[in-house]
C-alpha cells in the first residue's frame, strides 16, 4: 500500500478533490429545475442598509408546494429590497410581495430552457473533472519531485501515481453521477 511519504499527497489529492466535487455540487443547486428549491436563492444578495447581504441570512426560504418559494423576511421593511433583488438575478422568477411575504411562483420550464440548463450542467460537470484533473496532476508533479530529490524510488512513484489515478477515476465517476441526476431533475416534466 501507500509508504508514509505517499499518504500526505494521497489525502491533499482526496481532501481537494473532495473540495472540487462540492463546489460542483453547490453550483448545481444554484440552477434551476421544475421543481421549487431554497438553495435556488443562495446566490441572491440584497443591499440591507447598503451593506450586500446575502438572501439567506435575511429571511427564511421554504417551500410549501412544489413551485412555490415563499420568502418571509424577519425585517418585513425590506420586501422591497428582496423583490428587486431576485427579480433583476439571473434566474427569470417573478416574486410577488405581500405585506409580510414574498411569494415565488416557478414557471414550468420550456423544452429550449431544459435543454439549455442541461448545456450548463454539463459545462459545470466538466469544469470539476478539469479541476480534479489539475489536482491529479499537481500531486503527480510533487511526487515526481520527491523521486528526482531521491526520497521516493521509482517503484513507490508508480504505486502512488496509480493511487493517484485510482482516486482521480473515483471523483469523476461522482461527478458523472452528479449530472446525470441533474441532467434528470431538469427533463423532468
Amino acid at each position: 500500500m501507500a509508504s508514509d511519504m505517499i499518504t500526505p499527497f494521497l489525502k491533499d489529492a482526496e481532501h481537494r478533490m473532495k473540495q472540487a466535487l462540492e463546489a460542483t455540487r453547490h453550483d448545481f443547486a444554484a440552477i434551476r429545475t421544475g421543481r421549487a428549491n431554497p438553495a435556488l436563492l443562495d446566490r441572491i444578495v440584497v443591499d440591507y442598509y447598503d451593506t450586500p447581504t446575502p438572501l439567506n441570512q435575511l429571511a427564511t426560504i421554504s417551500v410549501p408546494e412544489s413551485r412555490l418559494l415563499v420568502v418571509s423576511p424577519w425585517d418585513k421593511s425590506i420586501i422591497g429590497e428582496i423583490r428587486n433583488a431576485i427579480t433583476k438575478s439571473d434566474l427569470g422568477l417573478n416574486p410577488i410581495a405581500d405585506k409580510e411575504i414574498l411569494r415565488i411562483p416557478l414557471p414550468p420550464l420550456t423544452e429550449e430552457r431544459r435543454k439549455e440548463l442541461s448545456r450548463l450542467v454539463a459545462k459545470k460537470t466538466e469544469d470539476g473533472k478539469i479541476a480534479i484533473r489539475n489536482i491529479r496532476r499537481d500531486i503527480i508533479e510533487e511526487l515526481r519531485k520527491k523521486e528526482k530529490g531521491h526520497d521516493l524510488s521509482e517503484n513507490e512513484l508508480k504505486r502512488a501515481q496509480e493511487s493517484v489515478q485510482k482516486l482521480t477515476d473515483r471523483y469523476i465517476q461522482e461527478l458523472d453521477k452528479l449530472h446525470d441526476a441533474k441532467v434528470q431533475e431538469i427533463m423532468e416534466v
